[in-house]
């Protein structure tokens, strides 16, 4: 999968000189196909996550979670290559791909799995690998959200959105609305109040085996449903949005370049405290 914009002509040439060596075929989705060279095979996106056996994702995180979502359902691993700007979720540079695909060619990568989350909107069901969040319209009151945990209501927020994010997430819109980093490997899920305006404003982590449901409160204002960033519905004053869990929804592969905490340090520009010396 390609970024829509980002040059991605030096990795679209590793992945075609990898196939050939290998004996593989390289499929594209239409749109796609029109900006690779000749000898790609044409197929529709359900078939493309269906008879692949490595998704290969060329761009930043947008393209990589788009891969994600792509390959729900057919277990397809996805190997994210970064176009540009350092992403979290991408495993190698473009001149570490070759390399990469190496590696999974003798079958010494690792596949690991990324939890998922399913939400119905409009009777149409969205899968995020990195957030669902109802965010405030400008100028039409608060989000106010209560958290029901297991049938329990626990919490009530008060706050410009309310995110909730998987581990692979919780470096996205919960780690900028406060919330913690958490590791990709974990099971769970975290509750995080964008600018709260209520005395209790602080994050929560659920197992995933709790069952979790938004309920929007009468005094709340009219809020959009973000799956990934995409608005995918409105939500308003009475409606509930139950939030289930796919704990094997995605996979990523693995080669060993860099940890995840090395990305995360870098792109959050992590420094020690300065009594640390």
């Amino acid at each position: 999968m390609l970024h829509p914009r980002r040059d991605s002509a030096e990795a679209v040439g590793a992945v075609l000189a990898w196939a050939r060596g290998s004996g593989r075929c390289v499929l594209a989705t239409p749109d796609e196909a029109q900006r690779l060279p000749e000898g790609v095979e044409v197929v529709g996106a359900e078939e493309l996550a269906a008879r692949s056996g490595l998704l290969v994702s060329l761009g930043g995180d947008g393209t990589m979670l788009r891969a994600l979502r792509g390959a729900y359902g057919h277990g397809t691993p996805v190997l994210g290559v970064n176009l540009g700007k350092l992403g979290f979720l991408a495993e190698v540079d473009v001149p570490e791909l070759a390399d990469a695909l190496a590696v999974v060619e003798r079958g010494e990568h690792e596949v690991e799995t990324r939890v998922a989350v399913r939400v119905r909107v409009g009777g149409t069901v969205r899968t995020a690998f990195n957030d669902v969040a109802l965010v405030r319209h400008p100028g039409e009151g608060s989000a106010a959200v209560s958290v029901v945990v297991d049938d329990e209501p626990f919490v009530r927020y008060a706050a410009d959105a309310l995110v909730v994010a998987t581990p692979t997430g919780s470096t996205a819109y919960g780690f900028s609305a406060g919330g913690p980093v958490v590791s990709p490997r974990a099971q769970g899920l975290v509750v995080v109040p964008a600018a709260a305006h209520s005395s209790f404003n602080r994050a929560l982590f659920l197992s995933c085996s709790e069952r979790l449901c938004l309920e929007v409160l009468d005094r709340s204002g009219p809020l959009a449903v973000e799956v990934d960033g995409n608005v995918a519905g409105r939500l308003g004053p009475g409606d509930r949005l139950p939030v289930e869990v796919d704990l094997h929804g995605g996979s990523v592969v693995r080669v060993g370049r860099r940890s995840f905490y090395a990305r995360a340090r870098r792109k959050l520009r992590v420094t020690d405290s300065a009594e640390l010396g």
